[in-house]
C-alpha cells in the first residue's frame, strides 16, 4: 500500500488528471444496479493520496494549492458524474430528430455544472488539510457540506448523493432516519477513505478506529431497526377495518407511442384493461388501483368519454389515482396553464381530488431564462405551450375512506429535504413517475433506490407506480414486499396495512447532520491548526 500511494502522490500533469477522473468513475459502480461498494473505497482512497500529492508540491504557493484542490475535486466529479448520469442522453433520443445534437449536454455538460460542488468540497478540505487522520475529517466535511448544496441550489438535483452508495440494502439503509442522506454522506467520505492511512501510515491507529466504530454503528443500527421492525399488519384492526388494498399497474408503454397522438386511444386502452384484472391467489378486490405519472394521454377534463370508461372499469366505491395533464384556464387571450399533477377519480367517473407537481424538471417540464433560450433554438424536452406550471404548495391526497397519501411526481421522491411535516398524517408515500425516457440503463434502477431512501427517513410504506418500472410496495424500513422489474408488464396487488414506524423528523435529521459537520470539522482544525492526532 505504501508504495502504491508514494507513485500515486508523485503523479503530476495529464497522469494526475486522468487518474482523478478514472477514481471518480470508478466511484460510480456503488450506485444501482451495480451496487458494488468497494469501488468508493478505492474512489475516496485514491482521492486522499492524490490530494496529499498537491499539499506536499515544492515550490508551489498557498493559493496556487487551493487551485490545485479544487481542479482534483473538479475532475474526480467529472468521471463520477459522467459514470453515474450517461443514460440521461437517452432522454433526448426519444425524439432524436430534435434533440440529438445536445447529447453531448447531457453526457458531458450536466457532470461538469455538478463537478463543481465537488471541486468546492476538495477545496475546502484542502484548506484544513494536515498530515494525520484529520485530513479526512476535512474531506468529509467538504463532500458533506457540497452534498447540502447540491440538494437546493439552483432548484437541486441530489442525484446519486454519495451516501446512496453505502446503502444498498435495508440493513445499510437505516441510518438515514436519525441523520438522512446528507449525514449519511458526511460520515461515509470519512470511512471511504480511511484505507489511504495504510499507505501513508499517519494517523492510522486513530482513523481506522474511528472509521471502524462509525462502520459498526452503521451496520448495529441497521440490524436493531430491523429486528424491532413490527409483525405485518393484521387482516383486520382493532377498530375492525381492513387494511388498504392497493393495485398498482405498470403498463410499459413506449415512450415514442406515448407520444404519438395516433396511438392515444390503444394506451388508455391498455391501462383500463389491466386495471380491470381479477385479483390473484385469492387476493382482495383492491380499494385503488394506481397509473404511473402522465398515464392518461389527454387532458382527460376535456375527455368526458375518457372519465366515463373509467367509471365502467372500476367497481362501486374503488378509487383510480392516475398521472395526468391537468389543463387551467389562464386569463383570456393567453394559453391554459398546464400541471403535471395526479386525479383521484371515482366509480361515477368523478374527479374527486388532484395535486399538482412542485417541483419541476429544468429541460424537461419547464425552461430556464426561456425567452434567451427559444430565440437560440431550445425547447423543452416535453413538448407544451410556455411549458408546465409549478404547484403552489404539497398536499396529501385524500381518499373517501380517510386515509390520505402523500405524493411525490416522478423526481419530487429525491429531494428529502421538501417533504413537510403533514407527511406524517399519511398513510403512505405514492411515488408515480414515468422513467420510460431512460429506456433499459441504470437511470430508472437509481429512481427507485432513492426513492426507497424516503420511506426510511419518513417511518412510513412507499408506493410506487412506474411505466416501465421500477415499481413495487416498500415497508418503512425498506424492504421491498412486493415489486415489478424493469420492463416487466403487469399488476401488483398489495395490501396496505399497519402503523408509521417512529423515526426522526426532517428538523431533527438536519439538527444531526449540522452536529456531524461541526464535530468533524472541530476534528479536521484542531488537527491542521493545533496539535497532531497521532495515536499510532
Amino acid at each position: 500500500m505504501e508504495r502504491i500511494a508514494s507513485k500515486v502522490i508523485l503523479l503530476w500533469g495529464v497522469r494526475r488528471a486522468i487518474l482523478a477522473i478514472l477514481a471518480g468513475a470508478l466511484g460510480a459502480l456503488a450506485l444501482p444496479p451495480f451496487s458494488f461498494i468497494g469501488a468508493l473505497f478505492v474512489s475516496f482512497t485514491l482521492l486522499v493520496w492524490l490530494m496529499d500529492g498537491a499539499a506536499s508540491a515544492p515550490g508551489t504557493g498557498f493559493f496556487a494549492r487551493w487551485r490545485s484542490n479544487f481542479w482534483l475535486g473538479w475532475l474526480f466529479g467529472f468521471g463520477y458524474f459522467v459514470a453515474g448520469l450517461w443514460w440521461l442522453g437517452n432522454a433526448l433520443l426519444v425524439d432524436a430528430e430534435g434533440f440529438a445534437w445536445a447529447l453531448p449536454l447531457a453526457i458531458f455538460g450536466l457532470p461538469a455544472c455538478l463537478a463543481i460542488f465537488w471541486g468546492l468540497a476538495t477545496w475546502l478540505a484542502g484548506c484544513l488539510w494536515s498530515d494525520g487522520f484529520g485530513r479526512l475529517a476535512a474531506l468529509a466535511v467538504g463532500f458533506g457540506l457540497a452534498e447540502w448544496l447540491r440538494g437546493f441550489l439552483f432548484t437541486g438535483f441530489p442525484w446519486n448523493t454519495i451516501g446512496y452508495g453505502v446503502m444498498p440494502i435495508p440493513l445499510m439503509m437505516q441510518s438515514a432516519g436519525p441523520i438522512g442522506i446528507f449525514g449519511v454522506s458526511t460520515l461515509a467520505v470519512f470511512v471511504l477513505s480511511a484505507p489511504a492511512l495504510l499507505g501513508t501510515r499517519r494517523g492510522l491507529a486513530g482513523g481506522l478506529t474511528l472509521a471502524a466504530v462509525l462502520a459498526a454503528a452503521h451496520l448495529g443500527y441497521g440490524a436493531y431497526r430491523l429486528s424491532a421492525a413490527p409483525a405485518p399488519a393484521p387482516a383486520v384492526d382493532a377498530q375492525g377495518e381492513q387494511p388498504l388494498a392497493v393495485r398498482i399497474v405498470q403498463p410499459v408503454i413506449d415512450q415514442a407511442r406515448k407520444m404519438d397522438n395516433s396511438d392515444r386511444v390503444s394506451v388508455f386502452e391498455e391501462h383500463l384493461a389491466l386495471s380491470a384484472l381479477p385479483p390473484k391467489d385469492g387476493a382482495r378486490r383492491p380499494d385503488v388501483i394506481i397509473w404511473p405519472e402522465t398515464s392518461v394521454p389527454f387532458i382527460l377534463t376535456q375527455n368526458r368519454d375518457g372519465l366515463t370508461r373509467i367509471g365502467d372499469m372500476l367497481s362501486d366505491g374503488q378509487i383510480l389515482i392516475a398521472g395526468v395533464v391537468r389543463a387551467e384556464d389562464a386569463v383570456p387571450g393567453q394559453p391554459p396553464r398546464y400541471y403535471n399533477s395526479i386525479y383521484a377519480i371515482d366509480s361515477q367517473g368523478q374527479i374527486i381530488g388532484a395535486v399538482d407537481k412542485v417541483h419541476l424538471t429544468p429541460f424537461g417540464e419547464y425552461l430556464p431564462f426561456e425567452d434567451l433560450l427559444n430565440s437560440w433554438g431550445i425547447g423543452n424536452v416535453v413538448e407544451m405551450p410556455g411549458g408546465f406550471t409549478a404547484g403552489t404548495r404539497h398536499a396529501l391526497m385524500t381518499l373517501p375512506s380517510g386515509r390520505s397519501f402523500y405524493p411525490l411526481i416522478c423526481y419530487e421522491a429525491i429531494f428529502p429535504d421538501e417533504i413537510e411535516p403533514l407527511v406524517a398524517g399519511a398513510a403512505a408515500l405514492l411515488n408515480v413517475t414515468n422513467d420510460g425516457w431512460f429506456g433499459d440503463t441504470p437511470g430508472p434502477y437509481q429512481h427507485f433506490q432513492q426513492a426507497r431512501l424516503r420511506a426510511v427517513e419518513n417511518g412510513i410504506p412507499l408506493i410506487r407506480s412506474a411505466n416501465n418500472g421500477i415499481s413495487g410496495v416498500v415497508d418503512a424500513f425498506g424492504r421491498v414486499e412486493q415489486g415489478l422489474a424493469l420492463n416487466q408488464k403487469g399488476v401488483i396487488d398489495a395490501t396496505l396495512g399497519g402503523s408509521p414506524v417512529p423515526v426522526w423528523d426532517s428538523y431533527g435529521r438536519q439538527t444531526h447532520f449540522w452536529l456531524i459537520v461541526v464535530a468533524l470539522f472541530l476534528i479536521a482544525g484542531i488537527s491542521r491548526f493545533g496539535f497532531k492526532f497521532r495515536l499510532n
